[in-house]
């Protein structure tokens, strides 16, 4: 590869001597023809210089300027067509020419190393741009700092980039396996080093005021120290902010499951401390029994009965919220027709159904289907109980399954006032009650969150629709598997 570039190289300056050569014997062969004054070729001579110091650089500029000198002394410098020199004024002229061809071309050589230096920064500074950009997209610390190598290679064009983290005492980059000694390099790295062959890794610290968070390396060394060093800070920073981020992450998830967990334990203690109140109070009643008619009596055994289920209910999905939080949710899939399993959910809700009629439609190709029936009765039983709660009485609840797009679909719609369009994208959060819950003083903001964790557990999902003042639909399904799982 070295060889190769290099005879590249040697071509290029070939063909602009040649070149060059080419142009000032056609030049001067012309001016010679035509008898141009002297003065005026030598002006023309001197563009020649610049032009050739300005395009190419110094050393062709020197070449042009001896070759062109050469010529006006040869073809106009009298005596013609020879080198001598008779007059201190032939020398005057001469060295004149030269000494102006050799400042012209430092000049004109310095005004194009300067161009093509803003040109390289301002090109730098447009990658470091797409790089801070691509970066300040990265939250994740971690993917962050395995995308960071390509993301470096690809925006500045080098084949390799290794990055090691300090804290982590981890390496980062494309490459399979690190170069032999590299390792021990990157980890004791202060400061910045350039690569001696395109093949050797090249190296710089990456710093933040005074902590050395890591070391980068890259190959072939075409960066130059600034734009690694603007690379350098811009990594660092990123990686610190990154880092932060992920702190900053961390602590409000602690802070939000404190929350979620005071929450909980404030609305399970209100929940259950309701019907414990009712219970006692009945019992309290029924143990004096003293000027207790029938009539009291039977409705207190009611109250005690109802609040038992009731409480029963609360540390049920109590214990299915734990079983959700710990993921220990297991399948259990058995085949099952979607008429039964709407007939049992209907039949263990059926006091919450009192005054509500229920309609069933179910698909003609009612198929048995493999799903856990327990945990798709929770489903349903949930969804149930939300229609019947909040529906007013004597509306009806449909109930209907279609198979369709490989999926046995369930639909529970009532008609009752609908959900809130703010409370919508929530309602399937932990703990989360609505407005016409908390209006209510009804449910825990447990039973939706269940119903989604049973169904990503069989591979399924849910989604609603809802009409405020007309109703909700609760639309959910699970895969289509006919036969059992093991041999589908």
């Amino acid at each position: 590869m070295v060889l190769s570039l290099r005879i590249k190289a040697l071509s290029r300056v070939v063909l602009h001597v040649i070149i060059a050569t080419l142009c000032v014997a056609a030049a001067t062969a012309f001016f010679d023809l035509e008898r141009i004054d002297d003065s005026i070729v030598g002006l023309i001579f001197l563009t020649a210089v610049v032009v050739a110091a300005s395009v190419v650089g110094v050393r062709l500029s020197l070449y042009v300027g001896v070759i062109c000198a050469l010529s006006f002394w040869y073809y106009f410098v009298p005596p013609l067509y020879s080198f001598q020199l008779t007059s201190v004024q032939e020398w005057m002229e001469l060295l004149s020419f030269i000494a102006s061809a050799l400042i012209v071309s430092r000049i004109a050589d310095r005004a194009r190393r300067q161009a093509q230096q803003a040109d390289i920064r301002r090109a730098d500074v447009e990658r470091l741009y797409t790089l801070s950009q691509e970066m300040m997209l990265h939250d994740d610390a971690g993917l962050l700092m395995r995308d960071l190598p390509l993301m470096i290679g690809k925006t500045f064009g080098v084949s390799d980039v290794v990055l090691y983290v300090r804290e982590q005492d981890h390496f980062y980059g494309p490459a399979a396996e690190l170069p032999p000694g590299i390792d021990e390099e990157m980890r004791g790295r202060v400061s910045w080093s350039g690569a001696a062959t395109p093949d050797e890794f090249s190296f710089i610290a990456l710093m933040l005021g005074m902590k050395n968070l890591g070391t980068m390396a890259w190959r072939p060394d075409t960066l130059s120290r600034e734009a690694a060093t603007a690379i350098a800070a811009q990594v660092s920073v990123a990686l610190t902010r990154a880092a932060a981020i992920e702190i900053y992450t961390r602590i409000e998830a602690s802070r939000e499951g404190e929350r979620l967990r005071t929450a909980l334990i404030d609305s399970l203690t209100h929940e259950l401390r309701t019907p414990l109140t009712g219970i006692r109070a009945a019992a309290t009643t029924l143990v004096q029994d003293e000027g207790i008619d029938e009539a009291t009596h039977r409705d207190l055994i009611a109250l005690v009965d109802e609040e038992s289920a009731r409480l029963d209910k609360l540390i049920g999905e109590a214990i299915e919220m734990a079983e959700v939080d710990a993921r220990v949710l297991t399948v259990h899939a058995i085949p099952q027709y979607a008429r039964s399993i709407f007939e049992h959910a209907v039949e263990e809700s059926h006091s919450a159904l009192t005054g509500h009629p229920v309609t069933i439609d179910i698909d003609e190709s009612d198929t048995p289907v493999w799903f856990d029936p327990h945990l798709i009765s929770r489903v349903l039983r949930h969804l149930i109980e939300n229609a019947a709660r909040y529906s007013s009485h004597g509306s009806p609840i449909v109930l209907r399954s279609r198979n369709a797009d490989s999926r046995l679909h369930f639909s529970v719609e009532d008609h009752g006032p609908g959900i809130d369009a703010t409370d919508l994208p929530l309602i399937f959060e932990k703990f989360y009650r609505g407005r016409q819950g908390q209006a209510a003083g009804k449910g825990t903001g447990m039973g939706l969150a269940i119903v989604r964790a049973i169904l990503e557990a069989h591979g399924g999902g849910i989604e609603v629709e809802t009409v405020p003042g007309k109703g909700t639909k609760f639309r959910f399904w699970v895969p289509l598997v006919e036969k059992q799982p093991e041999t589908a």
